[in-house]
């Protein structure tokens, strides 16, 4: 029985994309000042779809396919441009404001599986009493 109908998981898939572009980030700004270093990205918008591809096999075309080849990891993706003469590609604001972004994001979704979890803490002592 799924007590909460696969709402930990998300959450718990949410948290896995935000560790990872929290990674991501950290290496960006760790090499800011290296020669031709192209800034990487991991985009939810790319993971999404690679989860929402429709099956090719399916008697209806609205179907989607619930099965899946990956390990449900977000795909990091290399930004092609250079910002600096040495072909660098980090900019520092745009890496601050992702931080900043992705940080009350995991901050939300810590709220949110702590409320599941003392919804459940609650259930288990009889509701209070």
């Amino acid at each position: 029985m799924n007590l909460f109908s696969g709402t930990i998981t998300s959450l718990e898939r949410g948290l896995d994309y935000s560790a990872v572009k929290q990674k991501v980030i950290a290496n960006n700004v760790a090499n800011v000042d290296t020669p031709d270093y192209k800034s990487k990205d991991v985009s939810f918008k790319a993971m999404l779809q690679d989860e929402m591809k429709l099956s090719s096999g399916s008697a209806n075309p609205r179907h989607f396919n619930l099965t899946s080849d990956q390990d449900g990891s977000p795909s990091v993706t290399q930004r092609p441009y250079s910002i600096r003469e040495n072909g660098n590609g980090v900019d520092m604001d745009k890496e601050m404001a992702d931080l900043a972004t992705n940080q009350i994001y995991y901050n939300s979704l810590i709220e949110r599986i702590s409320g599941k979890f003392g919804s459940l803490k609650s259930v288990i002592k009889g509701g209070g009493q």
